[in-house]
């Protein structure tokens, strides 16, 4: 692959120590009038010039919607409470232009005003995308209806950035006293001092809730733990998320769907509401026996600590997980862990992407990078020598921050415009992680690269991750199979003594992992249910109603006095959508068949999966990538090989 331009081209410049406030204003603002610009241009000007000044008016708006990002990962609250106001400013923008008549008779006239050698394939797909964009916006509806669509988008901006803000500031925690600590690491404990009162302090953040939940042996702290896990946002964002849905519900209707699924669904690969419905029946029947089956495993450990017991437990799935994988496949997770110390991964995930894609990334400082925070870690990214975009890490947790792992535009890349700029926010512990961070950590920074390699081209509405919603989790859950590749692992595993992790403990790690395949297919599946179900028809209680669908997918019983849903952020960006996880999976693993277990880093494969499918964007459908690469469509086979491993 290389850059479609030999310009040179600079990153975003940030103010670093200086004054976000205003900054974050002007740059929102300042992109949204030219946004307005290129719209009236696109208006007035000639035909052979409307596609251009569109793809100008995108990138503008592209740019005033990254603010976004500053309301999730800036220190100062003032300075995310400006993102939040502007990120209404930017989506009532959008709106209106969804339905503005004049803009949408340009576009819809615009076959008929050029010759149809004027369009090549990218114009063509932009032009098709666009006209479909302003279906969907309802600029075919009456007036009354289009204010309707109008207020329905305002109201969902505001609910949705109050859901995400109720679970970014409410942190949760449970006292304990020290000897509840029993089973937990060393350094866990050695953090976790005991406070004034003798008790020691465990939150819900995610360093100190995976290693507890994962080795923690008082089953009934866990439960404790997984209470306040469970209750955050409760009961604030019930009743949001009662909002959101009825708003959704009302939006599909007034454009003609018959229900919220169908009209999220008619943009992505699976296409129909009932496609998802159907498709969550047939991963569960496929998981059904396995999870069982790993689901008495479970249960015969629990009862040698708990004799008599018939139930298996939510919060007891991670620590007699990891007791049956020490005791039966000899993989000790304390152990495992002491291979990761966080900065050598960190390292570790740069090298194997640079040397698997042929990519250089090169340390920017503080100073010039002009970051937001002084953990932030910024990198250039090369190709054949040329700077191709900018990256920054934002991996450990603070206050008011975003709560789980993502990755976000900070600029999208346009050849000749502008590098794509993207940021990676994630929670990780800062001293030593376990294994399943770095599989997320590999899996969050596949995102990161997707956005980089696919924001060389030229049309805005393509660049980065912009491919069909429910295909962008599969190359990043590609990228997870380097993490558990014991040549890969030895270039960066290391304990404290400089001991390379071994590749039988690899090995062991490999087997273990087979366990608990079932269990997570099935509660991947209660999951995307809820993100179905609740987005299908109303439910006046989503909590009864969230229970109902845990009994009927999982393998483990609600958790009784739990509200999960008030903290599952996917239910907002995700909506009706879950079911991508396991659909990506699924093509994931078809993709990955394509590469040599025995050489992962093979040029030719690799390069050709950077170039065929990263590095398009999205320039073609997601199932044409797919196809191109493998050479055929995709298929479940090697998912089910997968599933019965």
């Amino acid at each position: 692959m290389t850059s479609e331009t030999e310009t040179p081209l600079v990153p975003l410049a940030l103010p670093g120590g200086g004054d976000w406030l205003t900054w974050v204003g002007e740059r929102c603002e300042g992109s949204l009038d030219e946004a307005r610009r290129e719209v009236e241009a696109v208006k007035t000007g000639a035909a052979d010039e409307v596609l251009a000044a569109w793809n100008r008016a995108e990138t503008a708006i592209a740019n005033a919607d990254a603010v976004a990002l500053w309301a999730e990962v800036h220190p100062d609250a003032a300075v995310r409470d400006r993102a939040d106001e502007l990120s209404q400013e930017v989506q009532k923008y959008v709106t209106e232009l969804g339905q503005d008549l004049e803009l949408y008779a340009v576009f819809a006239g615009l076959s008929d005003r050029l010759d149809p050698a004027a369009l090549d394939a990218g114009a063509t797909r932009v032009l098709e995308h666009t006209l479909r964009d302003f279906r969907r916006a309802g600029v075919d509806r009456d007036e009354a209806t289009r204010d309707r669509l109008k207020e329905l988008s305002e109201q969902g901006v505001r609910l949705s950035q109050d859901f995400g803000r109720n679970i970014r500031d409410d942190v949760r925690s449970i006292k304990v006293a020290p000897e509840r600590l029993a089973g937990l690491p060393d350094d866990y404990r050695a953090g976790h001092e005991p406070g004034d009162d003798g008790l020691v302090t465990i939150t819900t953040d995610y360093p100190d809730l995976v290693p507890f939940m994962t080795f923690g042996a008082d089953g009934e702290a866990r439960h404790e733990l997984a209470l306040a896990q469970n209750n955050v946002a409760w009961p604030a964002n019930d009743e949001v998320l009662q909002g959101i849905f009825a708003i959704r519900r009302e939006t599909a209707e007034l454009l003609g769907y018959d229900s919220w699924p169908d009209y999220d669904t008619e943009v992505k690969m699976i296409g129909s509401g009932q496609a998802v419905a159907d498709f969550i029946d047939r991963i569960s029947t496929a998981a059904n026996e396995r999870a069982a089956s790993e689901l008495g495993v479970l249960l015969e450990r629990k009862r040698v600590d708990v004799p008599g017991t018939d139930v298996v437990a939510t919060y007891d799935s991670r620590y007699y997980s990891e007791l049956v994988r020490r005791e039966q496949y000899d993989v000790d997770g304390q152990v495992v862990r002491t291979y990761f110390p966080f900065e050598q991964v960190r390292q570790g995930l740069l090298d194997v992407t640079g040397r698997l894609f042929g990519l250089e990334w090169t340390p920017v400082d503080r100073a010039e990078a002009g970051t937001w925070h002084d953990e932030v870690a910024s990198y250039d990214v090369g190709l054949d020598g040329v700077r191709i975009g900018r990256i920054h890490l934002d991996l450990h947790p603070r206050e008011g921050k975003f709560k789980h792992a993502a990755q976000f535009d900070m600029v999208k890349g346009i050849a000749g415009v502008q590098l794509p700029e993207g940021v990676l926010v994630c929670n990780f512990n800062r001293g030593l992680m376990e294994h399943d961070e770095v599989v997320t950590l590999f899996h969050e920074f596949g995102h990161l690269v997707h956005h980089v390699l696919g924001g060389q081209g030229r049309w805005t509405r393509f660049s980065g991750v912009a491919t069909e919603w429910d295909f962008v989790e599969a190359p990043s859950q590609m990228l997870e199979e380097w993490a558990w590749d014991a040549d890969v692992l030895a270039t960066f595993a290391r304990n404290a003594a400089g001991e390379t992790i071994p590749a039988e403990l690899v090995a062991a790690m490999r087997r273990a992992d087979h366990f608990g395949k079932g269990v997570y297919a099935a509660q991947q599946m209660a999951y995307a249910a809820r993100s179905y179900y609740f987005h299908a028809g109303p439910h006046d209680d989503l909590t009864a109603y969230g229970d109902e669908l845990q009994r009927r997918y999982s393998v483990f019983p609600p958790l009784e006095g739990g509200h999960m849903h008030c903290a599952f952020g996917h239910l907002d960006g995700y909506s009706s959508g879950y079911y991508t996880y396991m659909w990506s999976l699924v093509i994931a693993k078809d993709l990955f068949s394509a590469f040599d277990d025995d050489d992962l880093f093979a040029p030719d494969v690799a390069h050709a999966y950077r170039d065929k499918v990263l590095a398009q964007g999205g320039r073609a459908d997601a199932a044409d990538l797919v196809a191109d690469f493998l050479g055929r469509p995709y298929s479940f086979d090697a998912w089910t090989a997968w599933l019965e491993e």
